[in-house]
């Protein structure tokens, strides 16, 4: 075995790089190693996936008393329920958005194709999981120590890869790349929240405004 295929398959040797990360370095040959985190992240992709599902149940729920609550001209019930319809509706959002980054950084890492892509695509990997993890904390609080994991296990495939390829990351190239891709998860997860659930009905949105002004 030698070149390209020797260096994929290669455990990484210690180095400075090492050290410094050690508490996240996992030995082993990168290729295999790359290959669980990718499953690791689809794993949490299920569980996201999972919970939009429940918050969007929850969200039919409560909107079906809001509507209800009108028809009996309660407005004052309906108001308390578009209230808590529109905290369900901002967690579904922080949950889809964490649900498409997490498919981008899927789709990349299934393209790498050397050590090189490795670190290109895992520097704004570690990125994108920081900025879920934060804001997930909120709405699944069980998931940050899952996160946690997986970006361990991200973390110890970049330092090796680059130690191993003798790459540099550019974080700065790196960041903006993670901004453009939890950006774009966003504006699309915003889009399809509004596509797939119903408006609040006018009754409730007007007497939210008036009451909003009357401060």
């Amino acid at each position: 075995m030698s070149g390209f295929a020797q260096k994929w398959t290669k455990t990484a040797s210690e180095g400075i790089g090492s050290k410094v990360k050690g508490a996240v370095r996992t030995e082993g040959p990168i290729k295999p190693r790359l290959e669980h985190a990718v499953r690791s992240v689809q794993v949490q992709i299920s569980k996201l996936d999972t919970a939009s599902t429940k918050l969007r149940d929850r969200d039919n729920s409560i909107f079906t008393h809001v509507v209800g609550s009108i028809q009996k001209h309660d407005t004052q019930h309906a108001t308390i329920f578009a209230n808590e319809l529109a905290e369900i509706r901002k967690m579904n959002r922080m949950v889809t958005q964490a649900k498409l980054a997490l498919e981008q950084i899927v789709m990349r890492l299934n393209t790498v194709q050397d050590l090189g892509d490795i670190v290109v695509t895992l520097a704004p990997a570690m990125s994108v999981m920081r900025n879920v993890k934060t804001g997930l904390g909120s709405v699944l609080p069980q998931a940050e120590q899952e996160f946690s994991e997986v970006s361990n296990l991200l973390s110890g495939l970049l330092v090796d890869a680059g130690q191993v390829g003798n790459y540099t990351v550019n974080f700065e190239t790196a960041n903006e790349d993670a901004e453009k891709i939890v950006a774009e998860a966003s504006a699309v997860a915003e889009q399809r929240i509004k596509d797939t659930l119903p408006e609040l009905p006018s009754e409730i949105v007007e007497e939210g405004t008036e009451e909003t002004s009357s401060y």
